[in-house]
Order: C-alpha cells, then structure tokens, then sequence
C-alpha cells in the first residue's frame, strides 16, 4: 500500500474541524486498505505502533531527530536548527529539508505503508547499547527515499506529534461505516475494545472474518481491560436511594488506580490509561506473586504511605515514582501500599458477571490468603442507613482519603461505562462546591509581566460523553507555582495545534490552542450561568452554559486519567442543581 495514500487523508483531515468529514476520511482510508496491514494502519492513525499496553515507544529524542534529518540531507545540524526554529515543528522542518535535497532519483521506488512501519517498529524496538546511532540510521534511511509530504509525517511519527482530532470512538465509528455499513455497529466494537485495548486487532478480526468474530473476543491475560468508572452522588441519602436502601461503602483513596495482571510469576500493572507502569512499583510487583492464584486480573489503588504512621500520603508524593532512572532509591524513600477493591478474572475463569458482593468475598479470600503487608484491602463495610455513610466517611477523611465510593451489591462489572452501579461520594459534597473537578486544558492566553514566555490562562472543559466533545467552562490562572506553570507549559507543548480542536466547543477565543489531553484538578466557589462556556448549554436556560466562578488549579496535574474521564457535563448540571437547592433552601 502506497504511503500517500496515508498521507493524503491525513492532509485532508489536518483542514478540517468536522468530526463528519473527519470520519470520511477515515472511512475512504480504511476501505482501500489491504486486510492483512489494517492493524499497522490502525495504529499508525492512533500515532503509534502497537497497543498502548504493550509499552513500546519509538524512543527517539529531538536532538537524535535533528541529527537524523540533518545527515539524511547532507546539512549541518546549525542548518536544520534554524529551520526547525522557523517552522516551530520538527514535521513541517522535515518537508523543508527534503525540499532542499537533489530530488532527481530520489524517488523511483514508492513508499510503502509496509516499509514505514516495520521500520518504525525497528526503531521502537531497538534498545541498549548503541541503540541511540542505530535508530537515527533507521529514520535517515526513510527520510532518504521520501518525498516532502511523506518525510513531514515520518518524522511527525518519529516525536509522536500526528495531531489530527481524532479519538478511539471516531476510529471505531469509521470502522463500523466502512466494513458494515451501519454505524450503528459501533456498540459491538466498542464491547470488544472494552475487553481487549487494541483497535489494531479488532479492525484485523473485523475486515477478514467479520462481525460475528468481533463479538467472540474474550478477556486475555496481559492485555487490559477498559475500567468501569464511577458517576458522582452529593449526599449520603441520595447515594443510599440509588443502591436500593441498601450498599457496599469503601474508601476512596488518594492515589493512582491499577489494574493488575498475573500468570504465575509473570506480573504486569497497568495504569488506568492502560499504559504499562511497572517499572514505576517494581515492589508491588514482586510482592503480588505471593498471591496464591496462577492467573488473576485485580483492581486495586496504589496509595503513597507513611510507614511510621500507616497514614495514607497525597496522591503528588506517587509522581515521585513517575521516573525512567533512580527507581530502586524511589522505592526506598517513597514506600507504597496496594489496596484491592475487585476482582475481574481468576485462573481462566471471568468474574466480570458476578455481582460486586461476590466479587468481593473472592477478592478478600485471595488477599488474606497472601500474607504480605503491601497487599491490601480496601476498607469496607456494608450499609443500610445515611448515618451509616457519615459515620464511615468520618473514619476515611481521618485516613486521608478523598471520600468514598458506594457500590450497588447486586451490580456486574460493566467495562469501558460510566454507570450509577458506582458512586463516587466525597466529604466537600456536603457544602456548596467545594468539590474538585476534573477539567481538560483545551486552549490559552499568554501571560504577562512575571509570566511573558508562559500561558497566563488556561480553558478547561468538561466531558459530554453524549456527544464526545469537550465543552468549554472556565479560565484557570490561580494556584500555579513557577515549577508547575514550568511543568504544565513543557507538556502543553507537545500537544499544540494551529486552530480549535475539533472535539472542542467553546465561544471563547484563545492565543493558542492544544490537543484534549492533559487533565487538571480544579475548585471552584459556584457554579454560574454563563453566555460565553458552552458546558451544558441550554440544559439550565435557553442560551447559557455553565461556568465555574473563582476556579482555582489545586496542584494536581492527573496524568493518571484520560480526558475522556474528566468530569462530565452531567455531574456538571447535578452539581448546579444541588448548589441552587441550597441556596432556595430545597424549594
């Protein structure tokens, strides 16, 4: 398969903000794509090369690229700087370049798909000594035969900076459209991806051997299941009626969800992004062998702990085992416990249907029976009266958790959903909003006086999962230390883009626009009705949104959350609801 065909839509898709024509384009791709390279092309749309959960990543820092290009077209490396400095991206710095080169047989032979692929494939998976030289030999030798287009997105692959405004669903919905014909059909993939992670693999099942295959994909070891998350209750007795008057209540802990996978002595741990994190808690790896299962996929929180106290630590103390080198000295001076709360697969059997009280008592049995102090249970305890929650809330602030989470006991664990099975009850909603949201960065001002050079404002959005848009609800530039404005502007970087997302709505203008990815925690004083921040808009009055007045940034920057798991624009409306209670006193 030729490359330009890739990118060509790509191209394509960079000059437009409509999902729709976005998944046209996908769609047109996908339908001249051989069966036997879907899965390559699958992952090359998503800006990788295998499945998030395999963690491969091609490695490749910006000097090695700016080395690479400029021995690929026979330049010094101050050359290619200053080209990079003017266009600002190492992609659109790579086309200039190949401009430059004597193109008159360079090329004879087409690019192919394949070769793009199986070359990057060799450069992620190149390591050790002399791995830096031998990958910038692999990149130069595909810049060598590619045309100025295809040398943009080669290199655009090579940082991981392909922005082209697209997510998971708008994939499945093109896969779905281009080999059933039914949009509709969506639901059957998105069921598989739930259990399986890999969009690669299902677009492979789905174009050779069709539908009905898709459906029969099972639960595997090692390749992580799409968590089941949680919607928000604001007070015990609101909790407590959702259950059925009856419920399980946990803490919830103030550290970073896990999800892991054991055979034997083999042990993975996922985080809740699906990406794999083991090598941050080598300790809690080897301490879950002494689980007395073979095989077992677990949920669990891994929680900061101070070992004098047993006190549970904030969820930044964790960051400091975010880290490529000095993990064994991480492990001695940040210690960390694992906390258990479910059970999804035990030695070949999936427990995902079982009710969550089943569920719990096979958990409690594995756990006990493992006899290390690093492997834990989530505190719980059965409840049947709002009294009841108070009481146990009490004792989980004491802890230092956030709250707590109140589960359905007959509920079945529904994986990749966001369902009222689970909620999420924490001690701030029994005041205002003195509650914390997970908002998205989505665009932003430049600063001025302490901050020129900087973003002075960031737009926050909420999620509407309806839609699958991230809808605007703030401007955050309070609570921000020089280190994390530093931080947040390093990582926004990465994910700039030259016009609005086209997963963003907002009525607000902004100097400068990003990609949904990263996550921040905010508070607010209210929540205002607003013309301008189109987070539910109309859902209150006809014209306005919702808007968060006086939001402040707590500090917390949550890598460990996708954007699709920021706060929803339905909690959003809940909140407002309950806040303007309040204030009319119920009427």
């Amino acid at each position: 398969m030729n490359f330009s065909l890739i990118v060509d839509t790509f191209e394509q898709m960079e000059q437009t903000s409509s999902r729709l024509a976005l998944t046209d384009y996908l769609v047109s791709l996908l339908k001249r794509t051989p069966s036997d390279i879907i899965d390559k092309v699958i992952y090359l749309i998503q800006g990788k090369v295998c499945p998030d959960f395999e963690g491969i990543e091609l490695g490749l820092a910006e000097k090695m690229a700016i080395r690479a290009l400029a021995q690929s077209a026979g330049v010094d490396v101050p050359i290619i700087e200053e080209i990079y400095r003017k266009t600002g991206d190492l992609g659109d710095a790579a086309k200039e370049v190949a401009k430059l080169k004597n193109q008159t047989t360079l090329f004879d032979d087409k690019m192919t798909v394949e070769r793009v692929y199986s070359t990057l494939d060799k450069i992620a998976r190149t390591l050790g000594p002399g791995s830096q030289e031998a990958k910038l030999r692999l990149v130069s030798s595909l810049l060598n035969n590619a045309t100025p287009r295809e040398s943009r997105y080669i290199m655009k692959f090579v940082m991981g900076t392909l922005r082209l405004g697209i997510a998971d669903y708008s994939v499945m919905d093109a896969l779905a459209l281009a080999f059933t014909e039914d949009k509709s059909n969506r639901n059957t993939l998105e069921n598989a991806y739930n259990v399986s992670s890999d969009l690669g693999a299902i677009a492979k099942l789905l174009s050779t051997t069709g539908l009905e295959s898709v459906k029969s994909l099972q639960i595997t070891l090692f390749k992580p299941i799409r968590p089941m998350l949680a919607e928000r209750a604001s007070i015990s007795e609101e909790a407590l009626g959702k259950m059925g008057r009856k419920a399980a209540a946990e803490y919830k802990l103030d550290g970073e969800r896990i999800q892991v996978h054991k055979n034997k002595e083999k042990v993975e741990l996922f985080s809740r992004r699906l990406e794999k994190i083991t090598d941050h808690y080598p300790d809690v790896a080897e301490a879950i062998k002494s689980i007395r299962v073979d095989e077992a996929i677990l949920e669990a929180e891994v929680v900061a702990i101070n070992t004098n106290t047993d006190e549970f630590l904030p969820f930044q103390e964790l960051m400091h085992r975010r880290r490529k080198y000095g993990i064994k000295l991480a492990v001695e001076n940040y210690p960390v416990v694992m906390n258990f709360f479910d059970v999804l697969y035990i030695d070949g059997d999936n427990k995902t249907s079982l009710t969550y009280i089943h569920r719990r008592k096979i958990l409690e049995k594995i756990i006990k029976g493992s006899h290390n102090e690093k492997l834990r249970l989530v505190p719980q305890t059965i409840v049947e009266k709002s009294e009841q929650i108070d009481k146990f809330m009490a004792s989980a602030i004491e802890n230092g958790c956030e709250g707590l989470m109140i589960k359905q006991l007959t509920s079945t664990y529904r994986a990749g959903s966001r369902a009222s099975a689970w909620l999420k009850l924490k001690r701030e909603y029994r005041s205002d909003i003195a509650d914390t949201l997970d908002l998205v960065i989505t665009g932003a001002l430049y600063g001025r006086g302490r901050r020129v050079g900087r973003y002075g404002a960031l737009l926050l959005g909420a999620y509407d999962s309806k839609s699958d848009i991230f809808r605007s609800t703030c401007k955050v530039g309070t609570g921000f230390t020089d280190q994390l404005l530093e931080e947040l502007y390093n990582n926004l970087e990465n994910h700039l883009i030259t016009h609005r997302h086209a997963r963003v709505d907002t009525g607000m203008e902004m100097d400068v626009w990003f990609e949904p990815k990263i996550v921040i925690e905010i508070i607010a004083s209210e929540i205002t009705l607003s013309p301008s921040h189109t987070a539910a808009m109309n859902s209150i009055r006809l014209g306005y949104g919702l808007a968060l007045r006086f939001p402040k940034f707590t500090g917390k920057i949550r890598y460990d959350k996708k954007p699709e798991d920021a706060t929803d624009i339905e909690e959003l409306v809940s909140l407002y609801k309950k806040q303007m209670r309040t204030i009319t006193g119920g009427r």
